[in-house]
């Protein structure tokens, strides 16, 4: 399976979800709590509600956003819309009402399904505070048993398409083309204002079929999903990939380590992509040994900070075959290079693999130097949403995507990402990189975590401060960090500062939010 040949037959994602329906029918799809439902019946639940989208007065093209965390009705609602011919908007879970509603008002969603309340929040009332006229938005869906009186309920919904007959569901999916845009994703807004970067259905298939291929995803491996559908790893590298290959979607709403323990025994879970983060807190829980993780197959990993030490824990502690890295962005469908099965341990700790099949990745300076990636392939966006000027500043007239993420490439064309562009600063005329610092800090014993910004200094002109997670029972010092510091690496990189915390503040990418750290020392 895989390869050129089977994404080609598929064309778009309805045509996958019923291919998908029809092959792998009896086979379990979803787990979402007490709920299971096959791959027959995801088909089934999907054309209810796209024909439900359709009778709501949804046509091709239209935006309908999402606002929920991962469980089986996202899966459905997002599934149904695709299959209206809608263009799916996820919304970030940790968006505020205000923020949510930039994202509804820029896309000009016509349709939103949204959870009711979500880690004490009503999202509902978060989106009714923000006050921001909503004109094109028709139609509130809440994904629960009850909503406000201008809402509706999800079975309220879902009834609705009970009109529609399966032929005008079947036709509507079979008009939309390979070309069509399946979905705007909101990039996470750390440089500004969100910006959507429009993906069609061709680039989706194409490359998470290579995605499922390159990872040796089965049929019959069961994926713990963690990673949010909101993030094109989740959705995409989660419930698309599944849908290529037959695996099961266990989706799980909220990074839990104890919960993902629970699950990875009680379901048998072969497959845990996410970011090194919730590998490394899988490893140092205390209980890890009361859990049997024995079906553990496939970890996926990427971040800018893989720390060498977590493959190598990876393989050897939890027995884990296949350990792989990648890195990707939203611009780019998610997924730039990868490594390969096989690939020496070293390669996977140390880069993210090369480019994937079809694509180009270089880097704007000379051989072996740190410099800004450049991405050109079959996976560069369409653009961002109804912003010409931003999509030139992001695309060269030659096709090549400016990532803003700086890089090495090795002769052998691996890549290491060393840092995002505007996270660099100048240490008395020397480029120091924060994710370089933090890969090197991150080999110190006593070290669960650390983010590295930098700050003003009087002499230097910019300095790193280093944020530090102690691990458990540690009495390591500011003082004893900075001096291990000074032996392990070069002077100008040395963090000149260092802040002990309980834990960093992360999106719900697993991204570590800078500009929260970058507040807190200027506060």
């Amino acid at each position: 399976m895989g390869g050129d040949l089977e994404w080609g037959t598929w064309g778009t994602i309805p045509k996958l979800v019923r291919d998908a329906a029809e092959r792998y029918a009896r086979r379990e799809a979803v787990v979402d709590g007490r709920t299971r439902v096959t791959y027959a019946e995801l088909g089934e639940r999907v054309e209810r509600a796209a024909a439900a989208c359709m009778a709501a007065g949804v046509e091709r093209g239209d935006r309908v956003a999402v606002w929920a965390p991962n469980t089986l009705d996202w899966i459905v609602a997002a599934l149904g819309a695709v299959g209206a011919g809608a263009v799916l908007v996820p919304l970030n879970t940790r968006f505020k009402g205000t923020e949510a509603a930039y994202v509804l008002q820029r896309s000009r969603a016509k349709l939103l399904f949204i959870t009711g309340t979500f880690l004490g929040t009503s999202y509902v009332a978060s989106l009714r505070r923000a006050e921001v006229p909503l004109p094109h938005l028709e139609q509130v869906v809440v994904l629960a048993d009850s909503a406000p009186e201008d809402y509706r309920t999800w079975k309220d919904f879902l009834a609705g398409g009970d009109a529609i007959g399966a032929e005008a569901v079947r036709a509507r999916a079979n008009s939309v083309t390979a070309e069509d845009p399946s979905d705007i994703i909101f990039t996470s807004g750390t440089t500004g204002r969100p910006k959507g970067a429009v993906i069609t259905h061709a680039q989706t298939l194409r490359c998470y079929d290579l995605w499922s291929e390159l990872a040796g995803l089965c049929e019959g491996d069961r994926y713990l999903i963690v990673n949010p559908f909101f993030h094109t790893f989740g959705y995409k590298a989660g419930v698309i990939a599944c849908l290529t290959r037959g695996a099961t979607m266990v989706p799980q709403p909220v990074f839990n380590v104890d919960t993902v323990l629970a699950n990875i025994a009680a379901e048998r879970i072969s497959v845990l992509p996410g970011p090194p983060t919730l590998h490394q807190s899988l490893l140092d829980h205390p209980a890890r040994d009361r859990h049997d993780l024995g079906a553990l197959r496939l970890v996926v990993t990427g971040a800018a900070v893989v720390p060498l030490r977590l493959v190598e824990r990876l393989r050897t502690e939890l027995n884990i075959a296949t350990v792989l890295t990648a890195y990707g962005l939203s611009e780019a469908s998610g997924i730039v290079t990868m490594c390969r099965r096989g690939d020496d341990p070293a390669v996977i700790a140390t880069t993210s693999g090369r480019a994937i099949p079809g694509t180009e990745v270089a880097v704007l300076a000379e051989a072996g130097e740190p410099g800004e990636i450049l991405v050109r392939g079959h996976h560069v966006m369409q653009g961002y949403f109804e912003d010409p000027q931003a999509t030139a500043g992001a695309i060269t007239e030659d096709g090549w995507l400016r990532t803003g993420d700086v890089g090495i490439l090795d002769d052998a064309g691996n890549l290491r990402i060393t840092d995002r562009i505007k996270d660099m600063f100048i240490v008395g005329g020397f480029n120091a990189y924060p994710a370089e610092i933090e890969q090197l800090l991150c080999l110190h014993p006593d070290i669960a975590d650390v983010a590295v910004i930098g700050v003003p200094d009087a002499r230097l002109g910019e300095v790193g401060k280093a944020y530090a997670v102690r691990r458990r029972d540690s009495t390591l010092t500011a003082d004893d960090l900075i001096a291990w510091s000074r032996r392990e690496m070069a002077n100008y990189k040395v963090p000149r500062q260092v802040e002990f915390v309980g834990e960093l503040p992360r999106n719900a990418s697993g991204k570590v939010v800078k500009t929260e750290l970058r507040a807190r020392h200027s506060a």
